[in-house]
């Protein structure tokens, strides 16, 4: 069974949402037969390359209060569960295209999840800034990657159709920000969901995908599966 997840790199909420959804695979009785499959979302594709911190981003929006209201609780809450330290605040945000063109290079090298989950760490667990080439190909380096492939990959934009081709796939799908995550390509969740409860959410997806058990006097042949009473 695929577990879909789509995020972006700046999204806090998806930071603690792929450390829940970790803990919830290794809880869920069936997790090693789920195959983690990370998806793009870009939330701020036209900030400056330059970046601009998260506090004169809430100031331009004209919602500082949330600073107090959700995002340093959302610190706290992160650190409470594992996450330390978790920047939300003290933190600069970029545009995520080219960041995200080389989480699709990683995973196309077979180590996507691995990846994802180290960017998460490197934005929220250090601020780490990862919106220009040198920034992204520094990150590359410390991750173990191949340094020329993905340079050669980042300057060709050779996964840039498949980034976008993610986005398009979850706003047809009914999603209009992160984290957003679809069990068995069934079953959908919309933001960061507690772990107790995706373990649950694993196990009706899971469930659902296996065919009901025979009744008495059910007959099965080669096209398929009836009842007397059908």
């Amino acid at each position: 069974m695929d577990a879909e997840f789509w995020s972006d790199v700046v999204c806090p909420y998806c930071g603690l949402m792929n450390h829940r959804l970790h803990l919830a695979l290794e809880r869920f009785e069936h997790g090693a037969e789920v195959r983690l499959v990370h998806r793009s979302f870009q939330l701020h594709p036209d900030l400056p390359r330059e970046g601009v911190s998260q506090r004169q981003l809430l100031v331009e929006h004209g919602v500082p209060q949330v600073e107090h209201d959700v995002l340093r609780p959302l610190e706290l809450l992160a650190q409470a569960e594992g996450l330390t330290p978790y920047h939300v605040l003290d933190r600069t945000l970029g545009p995520t295209d080219l960041a995200h063109e080389l989480l699709a290079f990683a995973t196309e090298q077979g180590r996507g999840d691995e990846i994802w989950t180290a960017m998460f760490q490197a934005h929220f667990g250090h601020a780490r800034k990862l919106w220009t080439r040198a920034e992204v190909l520094d990150f590359a380096a410390e991750a173990g990657l191949d340094v020329d492939a993905a340079a050669d990959a980042l300057d060709g934009h050779r996964y840039r159709a498949r980034v976008l081709a993610d986005q398009d796939m979850a706003q047809r799908l009914g999603a209009r920000g992160t984290p957003f995550l679809v069990l068995g390509g069934t079953h959908a969740l919309a933001g960061a969901v507690s772990t107790d409860d995706l373990v649950s959410a694993l196990r009706t997806a899971w469930d659902a995908r296996r065919p009901a058990p025979l009744g008495a006097g059910d007959v099965c042949t080669p096209d398929g599966c009836t009842s007397p009473s059908a």
